[in-house]
């Protein structure tokens, strides 16, 4: 399907886009915030889209880089969410701020999201929590001497803030043992999975 669509700006609303493109205008729902990152009126402006089609309805979403389009792909995993919602959600928080909110379990920040309440928000931790790892502060991660162990244990179904502090204590217990370089790393995993047990 489309991946995006560059085009002028032709207009801007509180949440919609017109965005013209090869002699079509698309209208294109937009979350707030992004809407504000774009460049004015009469200015070229890529979006990166998704189109929501039903039987009786088709509308076209877009966001202005592709970690804001994986953020909302993901609140649509959330039961209760739909794309309107989802843009709104966004429209009231950023995306820093939201994976730091469902990082740290902060139930009440994400309470304060225009239009999400609280089981809303309640389903957003139980759903999302360890799963949005976009911005650079949620990338520090991977940086990390262990990132491809961390990484093994959120595949497995391991909450990435507990995988992270477990492998973190395996590291610390097996310190200044006599193990080989070669076989530190299946020794770091199994115990991360001890402690995680």
């Amino acid at each position: 399907m489309f991946n995006s669509i560059r085009g002028i700006i032709g207009g801007k609303g509180s949440d919609t886009v017109f965005l013209e493109t090869g002699g079509l205008e698309w209208e294109i729902s937009v979350p707030a915030g992004d809407i504000a990152r774009l460049p004015p009126e009469g200015e070229e402006a890529r979006l990166f889209t998704w189109l929501y089609h039903r039987e009786d309805q088709m509308k076209l979403y877009g966001f202005a880089d592709e970690t804001r389009r994986a953020t909302f792909l993901e609140l649509l995993k959330v039961e209760g969410i739909g794309p309107k919602g989802a843009v709104r959600i966004l429209g009231g928080i950023g995306q820093e701020e939201l994976e730091k909110a469902l990082e740290n379990e902060d139930l009440g920040r994400l309470e304060a999201v225009p239009g999400l309440g609280k089981k809303t928000a309640q389903k957003m931790l139980l759903a999302l929590r360890g799963k949005l790892k976009f911005s650079s502060a949620a990338k520090a991660d991977v940086s990390s001497p262990h990132a491809e162990l961390l990484e093994a244990l959120v595949g497995m179904g391991y909450d990435r803030r507990a995988a992270a502090e477990a492998l973190a204590k395996a590291d610390r217990a097996i310190d200044g043992k006599n193990v080989q370089p070669a076989e530190r790393e299946k020794l770091l995993f199994r115990e991360a999975i001890v402690f995680l047990t």
